[in-house]
């Protein structure tokens, strides 16, 4: 079978077709070498002419392209003398990448998003930041207590009044259900404008609540949202009911308890839970490690198909998060249709993330490999996992060594006296009994229900202890607590190594200066610069391989 297409206009020898039009030079000539291509591929900000240079062997063997920006263009048979004139590429920004209805709903210049990232090291100072530069950001309130996530918001409501900008993290919490109706509470207690939801594996009340509290028709009768929710999504069968109307049970549910309307439950009935879905490659924290290119397609298809089978009037976007270091790694989440993207990872080691200048040291070292998987103290008992930084921690192998335990184990006492010395001696670095009595004290505070039920459960007792030394472990990478530096749990994906490769020899090196907006501001121009430059070698132009690589600069 032998493949046959248009031929590329290359070579010296077959010069292109005669053109309609002609390219007249104003200030300068056509760029045809590849430091002048390189220097005129920059320039995204500029229409940009392709252009058949004079006959001849010319600067650049076997090409026949250059590429101008300027000068001025006219029919061909005018008598004047010109270049022929191929193709113009009109401007590109690093705004019109993605979803131009992002923008337009979200109230932000750019098609980007910093993620919430847990127990508060997504900052109320980086959602600020954002917000200012015209993105979005999400506070990372997981794992934090209610009170404090309460403090937050009514912060950020306050410095952030009138901005639809911002948001806040909803996680999925199977094993204290209360606390996500309490983090849902809040939100819409204070019209928090866009929520994330993330690690869920269904639809819950609270998730459905938050999607569907506030819904009205606006004054042409298109169905309005108060609150609009990110469903982030590692899977086809979790995605699928984030892009359906919520299901009438749950609905009816949430209308007998009086916390829906009748009037918002037939709206909720007729668009689809979340209009934002991200999709979550190989990302740190909770994540299935999926390649982004096999992912996002697969997405992509099963949003078009539930979209026709449910009749929607506008689009769900599709968004990318995880795997995005570079602005390579942006450019092609863009050319593979995503709306937007989301990052995480690379802004846990700026100025504005809560997390100890002595972990953001120890990230600022990851390669792409120094990362692993480790079991989720939010998930614990169903084995869930979450990616973390494995060098410079044993997080991972003691977090692994407590769940084989739990798996093997009916309780504490049950496993052999050795094997619990050395548990409390290397792990907890207290006695067991201590560590419960501090861990009952939690529970009682936060869901009693877990506490009772630990009294008479020996292994639920055992896993909330083990569940202590997950929780402590984050907090003490926050915190800074060097005397536990062995057991920080630093959530973390191949993406901040290829950052760390990426930044290496600028000004993005240093921890002290990295900054969330300074990233995402390299992140868009980059991916932009890159656009362009494919854009141009697909029409056939010599583009320099130093066109797909752009370094970080300070930009404004």
């Amino acid at each position: 079978m032998t493949a046959t297409g248009p031929p590329r206009a290359t070579s010296a020898s077959a010069p292109p077709a005669p053109s309609a039009s002609l390219w007249y030079p104003a200030d300068s000539p056509p760029a045809c070498t590849p430091p002048e291509i390189l220097a005129a591929a920059a320039r995204i900000r500029e229409a940009v002419h392709i252009v058949a240079l004079p006959s001849g062997p010319g600067p650049v063997p076997g090409s026949g392209l250059g590429i101008a920006v300027g000068g001025s263009t006219t029919p061909a048979g005018t008598g004047q003398p010109g270049l022929p004139l191929l193709g113009t590429l009109p401007p590109l920004y690093p705004e019109w990448l993605g979803d131009r209805s992002f923008a337009e709903v979200h109230g932000v210049r750019f098609p980007y998003a910093a993620g919430e990232m847990a127990n508060g090291i997504a900052t109320v100072a980086m959602v600020r930041a954002m917000a200012g530069a015209g993105m979005l950001g999400f506070l990372g309130a997981a794992g934090l207590d209610p009170d404090r996530v309460e403090r937050a918001v009514t912060e950020l409501s306050a410095t952030l009044a009138g901005r639809p900008n911002w948001g806040i993290n909803l996680i999925h919490s199977p094993g204290a259900p209360a606390l996500e109706e309490r983090i849902a509470d809040i939100a819409l207690r204070h019209r928090v404008p866009a929520v994330s939801a993330s690690a869920f594996m269904a639809l819950t009340p609270a998730v459905v609540r938050v999607a569907a509290r506030g819904l009205h028709r606006g004054p042409h009768g298109r169905i309005l949202r108060r609150t609009r929710l990110f469903a982030k999504v590692s899977r086809p069968e979790v995605a699928g009911p984030f892009m359906s109307p919520a299901p009438p049970p749950l609905l009816r549910t949430l209308v007998e308890r009086g916390q829906l309307t009748a009037a918002e439950a037939e709206l909720a009935a007729r668009v689809p839970v979340a209009e934002d879905v991200t999709v979550e490659a190989d990302s740190g924290g909770h994540t299935d490690n999926r390649p982004l290119a096999v992912l996002l397609p697969v997405m992509l298809a099963l949003r078009d198909e539930l979209t026709a089978a449910h009749g929607y009037d506008r689009a769900i976007r599709v968004g990318a998060a995880g795997g995005l270091g570079t602005p390579a790694a942006v450019a092609a989440a863009f050319a593979l249709g995503a709306a937007y993207v989301v990052t995480g990872s690379v802004n846990q080691a700026t100025r504005e993330a809560g997390l100890s200048d002595d972990a953001k040291r120890m990230l600022a070292q990851a390669d792409i490999a120094d990362v692993t998987m480790a079991p989720a103290a939010d998930m614990f008992e169903l084995g869930v996992k979450v990616q973390v930084l494995r060098r410079g921690t044993f997080f991972a192998q003691r977090s692994a060594r407590l769940h084989q335990l739990y798996r093997d184990h009916a309780g504490w006492e049950d496993i052999p006296p050795g094997q619990r010395e050395k548990v409390e001696r290397d792990v907890l670095q207290a006695p067991f009994e201590a560590v419960w009595a501090e861990t009952r004290r939690f529970w009682e505070q936060r869901d009693p229900a877990q506490a009772a039920r630990a009294e008479q459960d020996a292994r639920h007792r055992m896993a909330l202890v083990f569940r202590w030394y997950m929780g402590m472990s984050s907090r003490w990478a926050v915190s800074g607590h060097s005397e536990r530096r062995a057991d920080y749990q630093i959530w973390c994906g191949p993406a901040m190594g290829a950052f760390n490769r990426w930044a290496a020899h600028s000004f993005l090196a240093d921890p002290e200066q990295r900054d969330v907006v300074q990233i995402a501001l390299n992140f868009l121009e980059g991916a932009a610069l890159i656009t362009r430059a494919h854009q141009l070698r697909s029409h056939g132009v010599p583009v320099p391989a130093a066109a797909f690589a752009p370094r970080p600069r300070r930009l404004a």
